[in-house]
C-alpha cells in the first residue's frame, strides 16, 4: 500500500510540475526573459541531447565551436556555417557568436563566389543577421552596433572588395525604392497618408530603419545621402552609442569619424549616363561637419587625443588637397591656416599651400625621378578629362591647374638640366593624354570617352579642359 501511494504520490507530482513549467515558459516567453530556440534541421543525436541535458547546452555549444575551428582551418565554410548556426540557437545572449557568423557570411562565404550579385546575397544576409537577430537578442551589445556600422563602412564604402560597386549600387537602388534620391523628412516624421505611411513602415520592418533617429542624425553629421552606405555607418554606429553608453565608446567613434571621412571624400553620387553606373566624388560641404565629429571624439575621450588627433591632422591635410584639386583656392587656403594653427609641427616652416599639396597629392620625396613624376600628372589629367566628360568642370579646371603646378615645380628643379631630367612642355603632355583617353588607352570607358569628344569638340582642342571654365577661373590660374 506504502509503495502504491508512493508511486501515485510521484505521478501528481510529474503532472503538476509540467503544468507549472508551461506556465512558466509562458510566462518567460511573455516577459521577453529567453531567447532559446529549439534546434531545427539539427541530427538526431545533437537535438537528443540538447533536450537531454538542458542547461549543458553551454558543453554542447563548447563541443561545437572546437568543430567549427577545424572547419575554419579547413576552409569548409558552408559547414562551419551550419555548426555556427546551432550555435547562435544555443547561446542567443553571446554576441561573439552572431559576430562570426555574420562574418563568415560576409566575407568568408561572400569571398568564395566571384558573380557581384552572388556575393551581394552573402554580404545582405551577414548584414541582415546581425541587425535582424543579433541585435534583436542583444540590444545593449555595443559590438554589435560597431560590427554591422563597420560592415557599412568598410565592406560596402570602402574599394577593398571588387564588387564594392556592385554593392553600392544595390544598396542606392533599395534606398530609392523606399524614400526616394533625397529623403522627404516632413512626410516620414508625420506620415499622414497611406503611402507615407507604407514607406515608414517597410523602412522600419525591412531596414529597422527609425525616420526619427535617421533625421537626427542627419542633422547633427550631414545632410548625409542615404543612398550612400556612409549614412548607415553613421546611423548604426550613433545608435549604438546612445542605447549601449559602453564603457570604452572609442570603436563606435572611429567608426563614425571613418565614415564620415568617406562621406567627405567620396559621398557625393554623381550618374554616369554613358556606362550607365554610378561614380563617386567628394562631399566638400561636409568638410567643417567632419571637423566637429574629431572635436567631439577628442571632448569626450581626453586620454586618446594622441591617436584620434593623427587622425584628425591627417584629415585636415585632405581637406587642403581636395579643395586646392576642386579649384578652391580660397577655401584651401583658409583650411591650411587652420592646419598650420592646430597643429604647427604638420608643415614645415619654409613650405606654402603650393608645395604642401604638391607633396601630400604625388607623396614624393624631394629626389623623385622624373618618369613617377609624369606618371602623377599623367594621373591628374586623366582625372581632370574624366571630371569634364561627367559635367563637373570645376574639379576638372582644378585638376589641371594642380597637374600644372607638379610640372611647373619639376621644371624648376631642374632648370638648365631639361634635356637630361626635364619634361615634354605641359600642353604636349595635355595632347598625348587626351589622345590615349578618347583611344581606349585608360582606365576610362569607351562610352565616356565618346562623351568627352562630344563635348571637347574637334579633336585638335586637347587643353579643353583649361578653357572649359576659362571666365570664372582666369582669377585663379597660374
Amino acid at each position: 500500500m506504502r509503495s502504491v501511494i508512493g508511486i501515485v504520490l510521484v505521478l501528481a507530482g510529474w503532472a503538476l510540475s509540467g503544468a507549472v513549467q508551461r506556465q512558466l515558459n509562458r510566462d518567460r516567453e511573455h516577459l521577453g526573459l529567453t531567447a532559446v530556440s529549439p534546434l531545427t534541421n539539427a541530427p538526431p543525436v545533437l537535438a537528443f541531447t540538447t533536450v537531454a541535458l538542458g542547461s549543458f547546452r553551454g558543453l554542447i555549444a563548447n563541443a561545437l565551436w572546437v568543430r567549427v575551428a577545424e572547419q575554419q582551418e579547413r576552409g569548409t565554410h558552408f559547414e562551419a556555417l551550419q555548426l555556427a548556426e546551432w550555435i547562435a540557437l544555443l547561446q542567443p545572449r553571446n554576441p561573439r557568436v552572431w559576430q562570426f557568423l555574420a562574418w563568415n557570411l560576409a566575407y568568408n562565404i561572400a569571398g568564395c563566389f566571384t558573380a557581384p550579385a552572388d556575393r551581394w546575397r552573402w554580404v545582405q544576409r551577414g548584414i541582415e543577421l546581425l541587425r535582424d537577430r543579433g541585435l534583436v537578442l542583444n540590444p545593449r551589445a555595443a559590438e554589435l552596433y560597431t560590427e554591422l556600422a563597420t560592415y557599412y563602412q568598410h565592406k560596402l564604402g570602402l574599394d577593398l572588395d571588387p564588387a564594392h560597386r556592385f554593392y553600392k549600387a544595390e544598396l542606392s537602388a533599395q534606398m530609392v525604392r523606399v524614400i526616394g534620391r533625397t529623403p522627404p523628412w516632413p512626410d516620414l516624421l508625420e506620415p499622414r497618408t497611406a503611402a507615407d505611411q507604407a514607406r515608414v513602415r517597410r523602412l522600419r520592418e525591412e531596414f529597422k530603419l527609425d525616420p526619427v533617429f535617421m533625421a537626427h542624425v542627419d542633422g547633427h553629421y550631414g545632410p548625409l545621402d542615404w543612398r550612400l552606405p556612409e549614412a548607415h555607418a553613421i546611423y548604426w554606429a550613433d545608435l549604438g552609442l546612445e542605447k549601449c553608453a559602453p564603457p570604452d565608446a572609442l570603436p563606435l567613434r572611429r567608426v563614425i569619424w571613418q565614415a564620415m571621412l568617406g562621406a567627405f571624400k567620396h559621398g557625393r553620387l554623381i550618374e554616369n549616363f554613358a556606362d550607365r553606373e554610378l561614380d563617386y566624388g567628394p562631399n566638400l560641404a561636409l568638410a567643417e561637419r567632419v571637423h566637429d565629429t574629431f572635436e567631439e571624439a577628442l571632448a569626450a575621450d581626453p586620454t586618446r587625443a594622441d591617436y584620434i588627433g593623427r587622425a584628425h591632422q591627417n584629415f585636415h591635410r585632405e581637406v587642403v588637397a581636395l579643395l586646392y584639386a576642386h579649384n578652391q583656392r580660397e577655401a584651401a587656403a583658409n583650411w591650411f591656416r587652420r592646419l598650420q594653427e592646430e597643429y604647427p609641427t604638420a608643415v614645415p616652416a619654409h613650405q606654402d599651400l603650393d608645395d604642401f599639396v604638391i607633396q601630400h597629392v604625388t607623396r614624393l620625396a624631394a629626389g623623385a625621378t622624373q618618369d613617377r613624376v609624369r606618371a602623377v600628372i599623367e594621373g591628374l589629367l586623366v582625372t581632370a578629362y574624366q571630371h569634364y566628360a561627367l559635367g563637373e568642370d570645376n574639379p576638372a579646371v582644378g585638376h589641371v591647374l594642380l597637374a600644372r603646378r607638379v610640372w611647373e615645380r619639376h621644371q624648376a628643379r631642374f632648370a638648365g638640366q631639361e634635356e637630361r631630367a626635364g619634361l615634354p612642355p605641359f600642353e604636349a603632355l595635355q595632347r598625348e593624354m587626351y589622345a590615349r583617353v578618347i583611344s581606349g588607352g585608360t582606365t576610362i570607358s569607351a562610352r565616356l570617352a565618346e562623351q568627352l569628344r562630344q563635348r571637347a569638340g574637334p579633336a585638335d582642342r586637347t587643353t579643353t579642359t583649361n578653357t572649359a571654365t576659362a571666365n570664372h577661373t582666369a582669377s585663379s590660374a597660374p
